[in-house]
């Protein structure tokens, strides 16, 4: 009997769409012998598993974008240290796996999003001033979470608090 009959959903049984799609262009890549996509995709993948590991988890999409942003940051790091010690071929494998990384995450917001944001966050929370930094933080990182430099946002908030 199928799982709709018995009235289960399958929503809890199947693999969050992020990871799935993940795993689906790195077969993708497999067959199209592109080594560097899948080079990078499975550097993806198995920071993503490294953390399922370590928490003993299955990653949702929202988890996942955590490890996304996480790995552009390391990215972004490596090219400015790489540039700096004038390995520009160092830096371009970087700028890739960067480019590859970026493609999964959702469109950026623009600036008057993350402003309304930013302003519903800080109503939200009754903020007044740097004190209550981090309950607004702690609110705006799950909505901004791959959508926007999260080290950029903290900055706004910040300045918008009196800091």
């Amino acid at each position: 009997m199928g799982a709709a009959l018995l009235g289960i959903g399958l929503i809890g049984l199947t693999m969050p769409m992020l990871k799935s799609r993940i795993q689906d262009e790195m077969k993708s890549a497999l067959k199209s012998g592109d080594k560097g996509r899948l080079g990078a995709i499975r550097l993806i993948l198995a920071a993503i598993k490294q953390r399922e590991i370590d928490e003993q988890i299955e990653l949702d999409d929202a988890q996942t974008l955590a490890v996304l942003d996480k790995l552009i940051k390391q990215r972004r790091d490596s090219i400015a240290q790489y540039e700096a010690a004038g390995r520009a071929d160092l830096a371009a494998a970087e700028r890739f796996e960067l480019e590859v990384i970026q493609s999964y995450l959702p469109p950026p917001l623009s600036e008057a999003e993350i402003d309304a944001l930013i302003e519903a966050a800080i109503a939200e929370h009754g903020a007044q001033g740097l004190s209550d930094m981090g309950r607004v933080m702690h609110a705006l990182r799950p909505r901004l979470q791959g959508r926007a430099d999260l080290g950029a946002i903290s900055a706004k908030v910040k300045q918008r608090l009196g800091g």
